[in-house]
């Protein structure tokens, strides 16, 4: 497909995988399940915990949060790169890809900064149980999640507008399947050296520190397990935390992988790929990890299709 070397109004070419016709017609056919069970398993996660009152603890308070950002999260690019799997046309408008990357910074920064603050409630949880209402009072958890609104929307309120404003001499063929920073930076015909040092500098504030208070905190649990004579107590408590350190390692290991390291070592399928896994594994796996580990969310499951059945009896 052609394009012209118009301005940046004209919008921009997402160049994806549309080298190959023949992955595109499989990415679609894998793809468009697999959101759709994100989106089911995400909804169905925040309505359990805001319907069920036994899920009205700080706890799920944050589940559902995360729930939200990982709908968020694939909803922001994962419809439209269906749209441009089975379509010749595979442009976006300039104001479109400007809200895609805003939308982007926004999810990820809050999501790093949530997946901390949920490792802070395990570790009162485990390590400060008998002060835990007092430490994860509500309106201490409602404060929580606003800092990370506000890091996310500041990490996309200061980005977003230098990276797109960016000199690009015409082009517009962006090396992937959505509006990417790095990918939108790498566009640039001037120096970005600024740019790249900035969004260094905020990685490392909103990924790195983040993910420093998530180690700290399990080092603390760790020691209070170590601690614990009784095999039941200790098993308890690994199976409080195992949800969360499973969803901190899909989620850390990629963003870290595409965002901490040099620009040119890895290749650019790589990290379209990588960059399809947490938009959109990510939230599929999130539901069945906290829903398939986590006996409390089953039981919920449980009560909500008990009263369904109750209000819309089969016919016998």
């Amino acid at each position: 497909m052609e394009e012209s070397n118009g301005s940046a109004e004209d919008g921009f070419f997402l160049v994806g995988f549309s080298d190959r016709p023949q992955l595109e017609t499989v990415l679609f056919a894998v793809n468009l399940p697999l959101y759709v069970v994100a989106v089911l398993g995400n909804s169905t996660i925040i309505l359990v915990c805001v319907l069920d009152p036994g899920l009205h603890t700080p706890m799920y308070f944050f589940l559902a949060n995360l729930s939200f950002l990982d709908l968020c999260f694939s909803t922001s690019c994962i419809p439209q790169m269906l749209v441009h799997l089975r379509g010749p046309a595979k442009t976006i408008s300039f104001a479109g890809c400007a809200v895609q990357l805003s939308s982007f910074l926004t999810v990820g920064g809050v999501e790093c900064i949530l997946l901390a603050v949920m490792a802070y409630d395990r570790y009162a949880a485990v390590c400060r149980p008998l002060r835990y209402a007092v430490l994860l009072r509500p309106s201490l958890c409602f404060r929580l999640v606003a800092v990370a609104w506000g890091s996310g929307l500041l990490n996309a309120g200061v980005m977003s507008p230098l990276t797109m404003a960016l000199p690009r001499c015409g082009r517009r063929r962006v090396p992937h399947f959505l509006c990417e920073m790095p990918a939108l930076i790498k566009m640039a015909c001037a120096d970005a050296r600024a740019v790249e040092l900035l969004a260094f500098a905020f990685a490392v504030l909103i990924v790195l520190l983040p993910l420093a208070l998530i180690l700290a905190s399990y080092g603390h649990i760790a020691a209070a397990v170590l601690r614990m004579r009784s095999a039941a107590g200790r098993w308890k408590a690994l199976n409080t935390c195992s949800s969360h350190l499973a969803v901190v390692s899909l989620f850390y290991g990629s963003i870290i992988y595409m965002y901490m390291q040099p620009g040119n070592s890895s290749s650019q399928d790589r990290g379209k790929f990588l960059t399809l896994f947490y938009n959109l594994g990510a939230p599929v796996l999130n539901p069945l990890i906290y829903t398939l580990r986590n006996q409390e969310v089953k039981a919920a499951l449980r009560r909500a299709l008990g009263r369904q059945q109750k209000r819309f009896p089969l016919s016998s």
